[in-house]
């Protein structure tokens, strides 16, 4: 069997040796135990471990043969009990499968350090038939962290399990629950992951709406994979098109949509368009939100897309007087293998981002909706906003999506701008920002960008800061302008652009000479090092190049040794090419004093109107007008 019977999923079993649970759904389920992941990139170590023997694994059954042991002792396939014991009102987990033929299952607990204990233990031989087994454990002293996992043991026969999973008692009444998908131009991926979601045999189970909202040129609703699962899914499906807000105008519809229906308090959970989508993350992050104590942002954890045994972060808070976003937590790992490392450590979120994750509705009636920064910093904002309003964010292990690596995007984008212009009005509003200290941090980064020939990138600093100093007014379109000016004026500068490393303008192959870098300056010499190479690039006198250097080694003390360097995309699509230019370099040196002058003196007074702001621009009015 390959997918489960859906209609034992979440049911009370009714007798100690039945195989029938009756409909009553006294049982919620808060994660199923899967042996493989949905798609041949993710391995099926992820999922369960083969630690001695031979055994096959597929999606929900695991065949298991003689002399063998499987264990879930893995990055899906733990049950995050520390988590259920910090946040939630449940004492007791029920482990259950089907299972074939004889064998022993353990249910081991893990603490805080990681070491194991077998807390639950028994033997079946079924005679070749199927039974369903049921296994109940406490959820108790795993506060400071562990987890709980099963181990399958053969011996002289075969054994298979499946249909398996964790449950607990159900809630008096389940949350009415909505999923939204933000897309912009990425209509097959965004095909891809309503697809997976519908797909899956139980992950919108109890889910009232799927809203897509499609901000772009190139509509998802034109692709067959899409139609088909319109078909499907019929008045579940809502399918919404509007100007481009960004990601934080698309989620925000979402939660407008559900807001709007009134009733009963609702979950509300985002998913990203270009994700390769777990559609398990959906069961466990609203059924772990069904029985918190209280409400809170439950979000999904972000694995590599291009390492998918890899985690981003396993809990994130920003620094929010340096601008800095995605800081791992002590204890939580970070870009780590899951196949080697386990987050045995409980850890807290300052908040989480909006690839994936479940925001009650109390929290939106009481602080009301995202701002509108069109995207970068949307979620860090409303996550601080909610801690300081008194809802937690949690960060779930075991509940995850793919996304492409942050380490593989070029800084130099575009979209640095909102990650700088918002970074600035996030700790305006939260964090008590210091302009005086933030312009000495800033114009460092300054310097960095004009002597290593990022003539783009230190625009796009500037006009952060200027539009950063123009105050709230500047979100009044929901970014729509900006988004579209910043594209245009960056595109001016050379170096902004991407080619191909066969095809560079006016330089030949042979000519691009890959130059390594030498050591890291001592962080005592960096600012005299600066000095050396501003000087030296003011007055021209570094090496004409052409030059090659990695993207690893594009150091701005490295490249400023240079007049024209062909430099290695993040991406590693293509290179883009960087050339020493006096007047753009003085011109921005210029304009950029200017700027980092008025953040010193302008900070206190542009803060205060932001946070003036702040009830009007999260309001269900304006959100309204901008949609309409």
């Amino acid at each position: 069997m390959e997918k489960p019977d859906v209609s034992l999923v979440g049911r009370l079993e009714v007798g100690a040796d039945s195989d029938v649970r009756s409909t009553t759904p006294a049982y919620l389920t808060a994660q199923r135990l899967l042996f493989d992941g949905p798609s041949p990139l993710v391995s099926a170590d992820m999922y369960a471990n083969v630690a001695k023997g031979n055994a096959e694994r597929s999606r929900y059954v695991a065949v298991l043969s003689k002399r063998t042991t499987v264990d879930t002792n893995s990055y899906f396939g733990r049950f995050p009990a520390s988590y259920w014991q910090r946040w939630t009102d449940v004492t007791e987990v029920r482990f259950e499968a089907a299972v074939t033929g004889a064998g022993r299952i353990d249910i081991v607990a893990t603490d805080s350090k990681g070491r194991k204990r077998t807390v639950s233990s028994t033997t079946v031989d079924t005679d070749g038939q199927s039974s369903r087994l049921s296994m109940a454990v406490k959820v108790q002293q795993f506060l400071d962290g562990g987890a709980l996992f099963v181990r399958f043991t053969t011996s002289s026969g075969e054994l298979t399990v499946e249909d398996a999973d964790w449950s607990v008692d159900a809630p008096e009444k389940l949350r009415p629950t909505s999923v939204v998908i933000c897309t912009f131009n990425r209509a097959d991926d965004c095909a891809n992951t309503l697809a997976a979601m519908a797909d899956d045999p139980i992950a919108l189970n109890g889910v009232d709406n799927v809203y897509v909202v499609d901000q772009g040129t190139d509509q998802v609703q034109t692709r067959a994979k899409f139609q088909r699962v319109s078909a499907e899914l019929g008045d579940q499906l809502v399918y919404i098109t509007q100007p481009n807000l960004g990601g934080a105008g698309g989620f925000t519809r979402g939660l407008y949509e559900v807001q709007g229906k009134g009733g009963d308090p609702a979950n509300v959970i985002f998913m990203d368009d270009d994700v390769l989508c777990e559609p398990e993350a959906l069961v466990r992050m609203n059924a772990f939100a069904n029985k918190t104590v209280e409400p809170a942002i439950i979000g999904a954890q972000m694995l590599y897309l291009l390492h998918p045994d890899r985690v981003h972060v396993g809990a994130e808070v920003a620094n929010l007087q340096k601008i800095e976003a995605g800081l791992h937590v002590k204890d939580a790992i970070s870009d780590k293998s899951a196949l080697k490392k386990k987050q045995d450590i409980r850890v807290d979120a300052g908040y989480n981002g909006w690839w994936s994750c479940l925001i009650p509705s109390e929290i939106v009636s009481q602080i009301g909706y995202p701002l509108p920064l069109f995207f970068q910093w949307d979620d860090i904002e409303y996550g601080y906003r909610a801690r300081a309003n008194g809802f937690a964010t949690v960060t779930l292990p075991g509940a995850a999506v793919w996304h492409a690596d942050f380490a593989w995007k070029d800084w130099d984008e575009w979209h640095r701008y909102f990650n700088l212009r918002n970074g600035m009005i996030t700790a305006a509003l939260h964090g008590g920002l210091d302009g005086r200290k933030l312009a000495r941090q800033l114009s460092t980064d300054l310097f960095r960008y004009l002597v290593s020939m990022q003539y783009g990138m230190a625009f796009t600093l500037i006009k952060a800061i200027e539009d950063f100093l123009a105050g709230p007014s500047n979100l009044l379109d929901g970014g729509m302008e900006a988004a579209g000016a910043i594209r245009r004026e960056r595109a001016a500068y050379g170096e902004t652009k991407r080619h191909n490393a066969n095809a560079v303008p006016d330089v030949r192959p042979a000519d691009m000479f890959i130059t390594p870098a030498g050591p890291t300056p001592n962080k005592n010499l960096e600012w005299a090092v600066l000095a050396k190479r501003v000087l030296n690039q003011w007055r021209g006198r570094v090496h004409p190049g052409p030059v090659a250097i990695s993207a690893d080694d594009a150091h701005w003390w490295h490249v400023s040794l240079f007049a024209h360097a062909v430099v290695t995309d993040r991406s590693q699509e293509g290179v883009r090419v960087r050339k020493r230019d006096k007047d753009a370099a003085k011109t921005l040196f210029t304009r950029g004093v200017q700027a980092l002058r008025r953040l010193r003196t302008e900070t206190a007074d542009v803060s205060d109107a932001y946070r003036i702001a702040m009830p009007e621009l999260t309001s269900r009015e304006n959100w309204a007008r901008l949609y309409s």
